[in-house]
């Protein structure tokens, strides 16, 4: 199929979330997928159903909140996992099951120990399955870039025929080029006889900073009509090919790749801000659309240019993306009724007066502390309240601690365990040392501290609240806990806590397609 339409498919909620430690709750999946919805993603993947009870429980969620966009679940080749998705998407206005196989010689041979005609027969019973289950299938290859090109048009040639009605070829590993990968992509149409009966997709790593280049030379090249792609391109090891530039490419350059979007590109930036403060993974200050510095000028000669045209330098509007909602909202003084009105249009639904209240109580705390209120710091506060809902066993009760010139700070922590609660002291380095030095002294956890981040939540002043991001890694297992306070060291025990709840939760995911 050709057209002049570009499928955006954002898989944010599944390969996003394979970024160590950037696992979410169901809430925060289904915050995210609102605000997916209000971006006009025309495909959200939901999760991996079949991974663990919490995927499923959360692709469930989306599938039945979720209106505008198709809800996906990923589903490997077999029976057990499609039914699976099936099962999750049921309450869906629009689904799709995406199943997926490997087919290079390398992940045949080491990881699936299957010949090709063993795979070439599991994937078209998989997506004959699977189309008896849902009308809209989608089948990935995997590794099928490094993939035999006369095998993987045989695989292909196959599904269609069972009717998969998207082939997804992915660059697994990061390891394509541009031209290359588009001429790779072109010619896999050319050899497929029944290539026109499906839509053609491209899912890129950024192993070697090429992913957004990668796809869209799929597009323009290659004829492909869908990218799978994530907001702040999140992804494991370097990351996905990034939503907001694939996006921000082809409606500046629409010259050149003739091709319409159904984005709603003025929520980019909203949806940035969210994914960051949920999974606690930072934007770089330069990151293209959506960094801080994106439409920062310092030079001289060009601040000049863009006062007299902005186009001389600018080749897109910040408030195109969004950036133009970064603005003062609420204050000490607001009422209940432009809280609630202004979570609304954050997209933030809370499920009863109950939750409403008690974030409406943090906020009156929050204003009491800090003058002005930004949407920002409403997200956090938010999001904050929804950990402690759903998952804290350790939570923070009371904070004090000394620091002077010349002496060794001192942290007096008080925190609770569940039903229990624990007083601990200790001396540091710093103020943040010596207060997660006292309470690992307590719960003696033995976790390895991997990354400790501060980020200003809002820019321009030093009111802002203090993010703290710590990833800890345990057993095998990495996890990352978010703190947000206007005190950066309260932020760090918020954060290392939130880490250490996450420890806790015994649950476990089955790992899904790279």
């Amino acid at each position: 199929m050709s057209t002049d339409r570009l499928i955006i498919f954002d898989t944010t909620l599944r390969d996003g979330e394979q970024s160590p430690g950037a696992s979410m709750t169901k809430d925060e999946k289904l915050r995210i997928a609102r605000q997916l919805e209000r971006l006009r993603v025309d495909v959200i993947e939901a999760g991996f159903a079949a991974s663990s009870n919490g995927d499923f429980e959360a692709v469930k969620a989306i599938a039945e909140a979720i209106r505008e966009s198709t809800v996906c679940s990923l589903a490997r080749a077999n029976d057990r996992d499609i039914a699976r998705a099936a099962e999750a998407l049921k309450g869906a206005a629009r689904s799709r099951i995406h199943t997926f196989i490997a087919t290079s010689e390398l992940h045949m041979e080491k990881k699936l120990r299957m010949t090709r005609e063993q795979v070439l027969e599991q994937a078209r019973l998989a997506v004959r399955f699977a189309r008896n289950l849902c009308e809209d299938i989608e089948f990935s290859p995997e590794d099928g870039y490094r993939s035999d090109p006369d095998f993987l048009a045989r695989v292909i040639e196959a599904v269609i025929a069972e009717g998969a009605c998207t082939i997804n070829i992915p660059d697994t590993v990061g390891y394509a080029v541009p031209e290359l990968f588009g001429e790779f992509i072109r010619s896999l149409r050319e050899r497929v006889p029944n290539s026109d009966q499906a839509v053609w997709s491209v899912h890129c790593h950024n192993d070697l900073g090429m992913a957004v280049a990668n796809s869209l030379a799929g597009v323009k090249i290659g004829g492909a009509r869908q990218i799978e792609c994530t907001i702040n391109g999140l992804g494991e090891r370097a990351g996905n090919c990034s939503l907001e530039e694939v996006v921000m490419a082809v409606k500046t350059r629409r010259d050149y790749f003739g091709l319409q979007l159904g984005i709603d590109a003025s929520q980019i930036v909203p949806a940035s801000r969210l994914v960051s403060q949920t999974t606690g993974f930072v934007v770089q200050p330069n990151k293209a659309v959506v960094g801080a510095n994106a439409f920062a000028h310092a030079s001289g000669i060009h601040q000049d240019g863009v006062l007299k045209a902005r186009d001389t330098y600018e080749i897109m509007r910040a408030e195109d993306v969004g950036w133009s909602a970064n603005k003062i909202v609420l204050g000490k003084l607001s009422g209940r009724n432009a809280f609630k009105q202004r979570l609304q249009e954050l997209g933030i639904a809370l499920e009863s007066e109950a939750e409403i209240n008690a974030a409406f109580q943090r906020f009156k705390d929050l204003a009491d502390r800090k003058a002005e209120i930004f949407d920002e710091d409403i997200i956090a506060l938010v999001m904050d309240e929804s950990v402690t809902q759903e998952q804290e066993h350790y939570r923070l009760l009371t904070l004090a601690q000394r620091s002077t010139t010349g002496e060794r700070p001192h942290a007096e922590v008080v925190f609770a365990a569940g039903d229990a609660e624990f007083r601990t002291e200790s001396d540091g380095n710093g103020p943040v040392d010596a207060v997660l030095k006292a309470i690992e002294s307590k719960v003696e956890s033995g976790a390895e501290m991997v990354l400790y981040s501060v980020n200003a939540i809002t820019s321009g002043s030093t009111e802002s609240q203090g993010e703290v991001t710590v990833r800890l890694q345990h057993a095998g297992r990495v996890v990352n806990g978010v703190g947000a306070d206007p005190d950066i060291v309260v932020a760090s025990a918020k954060a290392y806590l939130s880490a250490l709840n996450k420890l806790q939760s015994k649950t476990e995911r089955v790992a899904a397609q790279g």
